[in-house]
């Protein structure tokens, strides 16, 4: 049976205290070339940017003003973990209103905050939007999504999130997919490289790191050692599906025991055809609409019975499945029905 690839220890657990952490934040969008929120549609808009301009010295108390080139935005950026004040962080701006693209405008400052509600970040830049927006009297054309945008560093960390990593005595390692026996060998491969046992399994997501075990100069230095260690992880097996697109995934370890399968397609068809019978010019009578309908039943001859031989190899299972010579959506329907009697072992997935 073939084994997984040895992967880096940094690529298959999260270490405990190092994440990012979401902020988001409401601001005005500037500069945009008739594209921006129509005010009447989007109080909120109007309200933002009355706030932006007193802040400013200009009072616009009672005035009326229906500028075509602002839009309301929703910012969001991910501090990144350990981040400093003064760091850069990325940020995507979208649309709240009904702005049509926000392709060359400019972001005025928005302060980011985030869950416990304190300002950790302050936003302003160009935006780079990711499509275009072509309208017209009678035809319009929109390629990608003009309507969000990213801002490249376009934040400024001012406030640094309290913890303090340079303390921890002993850390927990978060396997992104919980498994008992990837978190064994995690718990092996540490201890074989310090020598001693300084790592213990908790359960399938958790592995315990004894900080102080290590004799390391500080948490940053025994995470810098372990996290470049090489682990052979373990996985279900899988079958996931995507209906809307026909993609089918699967795992190494998926297997399928014998069965016979047989598939084919009924078509119905109903065509309306009326017919129009009116009388001769200046002869009695009255026109009438006199129905006609062709229906028809059409059943394909489909694959017939086709044995799926027992796989014991992925290659072996994708060869059994060719041998069927179905389009991908008929495989779909028909891997729910394997798996419906119980032949396919493996963990189904539709998404």
């Amino acid at each position: 049976m073939a084994t997984a690839a040895p992967i880096r220890l940094k690529d298959l657990v999260e270490f405990d205290g190092v994440r990012t952490n979401d902020l988001v934040g409401y601001g005005l969008v500037v500069g945009l070339n008739g594209t921006g929120d129509g005010l009447r549609n989007s109080p909120f808009t109007e309200e933002i940017m009355t706030n932006i301009l007193e802040r400013l010295g200009v009072n616009v108390t009672g005035e009326q003003f229906r500028p075509k080139n602002v839009a309301a935005v929703l910012v969001t950026a991910s501090l990144p973990p350990f981040s400093r004040a003064g760091s850069p962080v990325d940020v995507t701006v979208s649309a709240i209103g009904d702005a049509n693209s926000l392709l060359g405008g400019t972001l005025i400052m928005t302060p980011l905050n985030a869950a416990d509600g304190d300002i950790y970040a302050v936003a302003q830049g160009t935006i780079i939007a990711g499509g275009v927006s072509v309208k017209g009297e009678g035809a319009s054309v929109t390629q990608g999504v003009p309507t969000a945008g990213v801002i490249p560093s376009g934040a400024t960390a001012e406030r640094e999130v309290d913890f303090d990593f340079g303390s921890l005595t002993s850390l927990r390692l978060a396997l992104r997919t919980p498994d008992f026996t990837t978190a064994g060998r995690i718990e092996a491969v540490i201890n074989k490289d310090f020598g001693r046992p300084v790592a213990r399994m908790m359960d399938s997501g958790t592995v315990y790191l004894d900080i102080s075990a290590t004799h390391m100069p500080s948490p940053a230095h025994a995470l810098g050692r372990i996290e470049n260690l090489m682990v052979e992880p373990e996985r279900r097996a899988r079958v996931v599906v995507d209906q809307a697109s026909g993609t089918i995934v699967m795992g190494d370890d998926v297997r399928i025991s014998r069965v016979a399968v047989s598939q084919g397609n009924l078509t119905l068809r109903i065509q309306e055809a009326p017919l129009v019978s009116q009388p001769n010019p200046f002869a009695p009578g009255e026109t009438v609409v006199v129905p006609r309908t062709n229906v028809g039943i059409q059943q394909n001859p489909g694959i017939g019975l086709a044995e799926v031989p027992d796989g014991t190899s992925l290659s072996q299972v994708v060869a059994g499945l060719n041998a069927l010579g179905v389009a991908p959506r008929d495989m779909i329907d028909i891997l729910k029905s394997i798996k419906a009697s119980g032949a396919l072992h493996a963990e189904f997935i539709v998404r």
